[in-house]
């Protein structure tokens, strides 16, 4: 199937994988624990995650698929060989904190954590394949959380800033893009996993919110500045989990929920673009008497040190109302609950498929901000079944892709400035909500179930070639 509109040149194509779903070696060679190696396999997952149930220490009663993950940590030659022999043009990956400094707090980094990326930027560099680096992908060190209350406390962000400076220096010639914090609206949603903080038998759980974000947005506009003053060429963006709002009904106050929605969502990166808080925002936190602990300066570095571009996570747009009788009529999606679209197509986990709601979520993005987008997520998860002949045929797959690939080069049609497109676990990772295997977003499958039984064998999917295609034509064979 040709498409009729080119990408331009030097466009990124490439994947995407996050530390704490497919290096493994969660102890080894230095690193410390990071909070996602508090999160089992099960019904307490997403609880943990949200920050309601208070997690400290792993026990030996459950499985923690973290621990051993896909083994990227041992297998990154092969899966990097994989990526290249795809034509990628870049990866985006994360640099695990507690690798670096294992407590968080360390006086020294460690050397063999250091080492270990030297060896990744360097393997990635034989194939020509541009590193995209999330600098925290939800990853605290877990010591951090202990003796400081993570983000709660405002020498996280002296501390992060150590490490930011740690890494930038010793990459600054194998690394251009970064990425500050992943998807850091998640901060309000999933407190636990975005920065550590759990709101167990706490009463203003939205002070703390806020008050962790906060530091969180202090830290990443610090970070921006570090950078630059280390090496000019940096590019550095924030990052957003993106998808537009729409209302049920254009019953005006469906409009104005909806509006709402997607407020909430850009205020943290109206900070990190526009170097300021929205007035929205203020207004609502004064209403709810929420305080953010700005302190003497602050103001001056969020303005002073604002973002290259921004990064976005896009599954699926959302759906929602004023009526409350809705809320029967809800379904999955990326942590952000949301009602059923009769008009879309849902997947097996209750994510709802909208190609078209990338573009309009692109061309609303960049009206807002008139900035360069990078989509740095995106893609299907699934539960991929090889057949007799150990092939799996995931022509589902290919279709969510094409289409959203499509409705991506209709954006930049329109006159979004994107930088690339990275499909999101392009080798089979755990699943970041459910932790499970089952649960699969790559061309490439791994060998391995739900509780790390398996060869961790990497076999091609019929996707794996399909996308080869499509990168070698610069988008033109879909």
């Amino acid at each position: 199937m040709q498409n009729k509109i080119k990408f331009p040149n030097g466009f990124l194509w490439g994947g995407a994988m996050a530390a704490n779903q497919c290096e493994g070696a969660y102890l080894e060679d230095g690193k410390g624990l990071g909070t996602v190696d508090l999160l089992p396999l099960g019904k307490e997952r997403f609880a943990i995650s949200e920050g309601k149930i208070s997690k400290y220490e792993c026990d030996n009663q459950k499985y923690y698929p973290s621990h051993n993950a896909i083994d990227f940590y041992h297998r990154y030659k092969e899966d990097i060989a994989l990526m290249a022999e795809m034509g990628f043009k870049c990866f985006r990956f994360s640099i695990a904190w507690s690798r670096i400094f294992p407590c968080g707090d360390d006086i020294t980094p460690n050397e063999q954590g250091l080492k270990f990326y030297d060896n990744v930027f360097d393997e990635c560099k034989k194939y020509g394949i541009e590193p995209v680096v999330t600098l925290c992908h939800f990853d605290v060190p877990v010591e951090l959380m202990k003796k400081y209350g993570s983000w709660k406390n405002r020498k996280m962000v002296e501390l992060f800033n150590k490490y930011c400076e740690t890494v930038f220096k010793r990459y600054r010639d194998k690394v251009t893009y970064w990425i500050t914090f992943n998807e850091i609206n998640m901060v309000l949603h999933l407190p636990f996993v975005a920065a550590g903080v759990s709101t167990d038998g706490i009463q203003n759980d939205e002070q703390i919110k806020y008050t962790a974000a906060y530091h969180q947005l202090l830290a990443s506009a610090n970070a921006v500045k570090i950078g630059r003053n280390i090496n000019p060429s940096f590019k550095i963006g924030c990052m957003l989990a993106s998808g537009q709002t729409y209302p049920y009904t254009c019953a005006p106050e469906d409009v104005w929920e909806a509006m709402q929605k997607d407020r909430e969502s850009y205020s943290l990166t109206d900070v990190q673009i526009r170097g300021e808080f929205p007035s929205f925002l203020l207004n609502q936190l004064a209403e709810k008497q929420i305080k953010l602990p700005i302190l003497e300066g602050d103001k001056e570095i969020l303005k002073n040190n604002t973002v290259d571009y921004i990064a976005i996570s896009y599954y699926a747009s959302r759906l929602t109302s004023a009526d409350k009788a809705m809320i029967q009529e809800i379904t999955g999606g990326n942590v952000f609950a949301t009602l059923k679209n009769p008009h879309l197509k849902r997947s097996e986990w209750g994510w709802q498929i909208d190609p078209l709601g990338l573009r309009i979520t692109l061309n609303s993005i960049y009206d807002r901000y008139q900035i360069p987008i990078f989509i740095v997520e995106n893609g299907l998860g699934a539960e991929d079944l090889p057949d007799k002949n150990g092939a799996i045929e995931d022509d589902y797959r290919i279709e969510y892709l094409r289409e959203h690939i499509k409705a991506l080069s209709d954006a930049i049609c329109d006159g979004v400035p994107v930088i690339g497109y990275t499909a999101w676990g392009c080798i089979d990772l755990v699943s970041a909500s459910t932790g499970e295997m089952k649960k699969r977003y790559g061309m490439v499958y791994v060998d391995l179930d739900d509780k790390g039984n398996g060869t961790a064998n990497r076999i091609k999917k019929k996707s794996f070639n399909w996308y080869k295609k499509v990168i070698e034509s610069n988008g033109t064979e879909l």
